[in-house]
């Protein structure tokens, strides 16, 4: 059995990478950067028209009507480029939203929880909340990422958006799967670059260990990324998301060692990947969550850990309840 891409996914995946390298690279995004712009209008229509958003949306609806393991392909490659913008949510809302699909609307979803209310990002540029009616108030939060702004809302609205948990936690995970692979070959690139004692430090047998440890686990990610989009399973999603995000922000921090104190200067952009990774990892499951989520399905697995009246934990549990 081969588990390889397509031909066909593979011609996918190199299309949407020429396409965020012309319009959305280094330049562009630090011109983001300094401007603020969390959302370009016109990219977002160009993206539409290329069937970013539409991709899995059925022919007859006007979609491409591709499958999940074509759209983590591609959200890969929109979080290589640290491309900014609620691409998720608007993915998600295609064919639920107006405009959605086309990229003339941009959709935002109430994906992020935190202490004092549940907080939503893009809210001041989206045109609709993914599940909600209407657009929610807010008041705005300081973000870690400069490219995603946070608004804390009022009351916990996060579960408008519990049928599309799942989809939006595996696109996130192939988002941070696109930063955790990019990171390393910025880490790669600089330690063949700089040169200390008359060599690069890429030829350290320390910075070597750096750069192996962010390939190894951005390479299970991977796996575990694209396993989960084949089989969409709920447990092997949870397990993706956790691996994905720990790729990401773990690389970045990695990155920023290998490049050392350069690393933590503004002209680098190694910063812009860890602050993302950040931002991602809190967004439709955490870390917490994907844990639950998984220790709850091994319990189940086993009868006896599953049925307080056979024992195992579950019984444990039971017992330290009664009085």
């Amino acid at each position: 059995m081969d588990f390889q891409p397509t031909r066909d996914q593979r011609d996918l995946r190199a299309g949407v990478r020429d396409l965020l390298a012309g319009r959305f690279g280094r330049e562009a995004l630090r011109a983001a950067v300094d401007s603020g712009t969390a959302v370009d209008r016109g990219l977002w229509r160009e993206l539409g028209a290329a069937g970013f958003f539409a991709l899995r949306l059925p022919e007859a609806e006007g979609g491409v009507g591709l499958g999940l393991p074509e759209a983590v392909l591609v959200f890969e490659e929109a979080g290589r480029a640290l491309l900014p913008g609620p691409l998720v949510a608007t993915h998600l809302a295609a064919g639920v939203v107006p405009g959605a699909a086309a990229g003339t609307a941009v959709v935002t979803a109430l994906d992020l929880g935190e202490r004092g209310g549940p907080l939503v990002s893009y809210l001041a540029e989206a045109d609709a909340v993914l599940g909600a009616p209407l657009l929610p108030s807010g008041e705005p939060v300081r973000s870690a990422d400069p490219l995603t702004p946070l608004h804390r809302v009022a009351g916990d609205l996060r579960g408008d958006v519990s049928e599309h948990r799942d989809a939006g936690a595996l696109l996130t995970a192939a988002l941070q799967l696109g930063s955790a692979l990019r990171t390393v070959e910025l880490a790669v690139r600089y330690a063949g670059e700089r040169e200390q004692f008359g060599q690069p430090i890429g030829a350290f047998q320390a910075v070597k260990h750096l750069c192996a440890g962010m390939l190894v686990r951005a390479e299970v990610a991977r796996t575990a990324v694209y396993a989960a989009a084949v089989t969409a399973d709920p447990g092997e999603i949870a397990a993706a998301k956790l691996l994905a995000d720990a790729a990401a922000v773990r690389g970045a921090r990695d990155c920023l060692q290998v490049y050392g104190g350069m690393g933590f200067t503004w002209e680098a952009d190694v910063h812009l990947h860890l602050k993302r990774a950040w931002v991602r990892a809190e967004q439709w499951v955490t870390a917490a969550e994907a844990e639950e989520r998984l220790a709850a399905e091994l319990l189940a697995a086993d009868p006896a850990e599953a049925d307080p009246e056979a024992g195992g934990l579950s019984r444990i549990a039971a017992d330290a309840d009664a009085p």
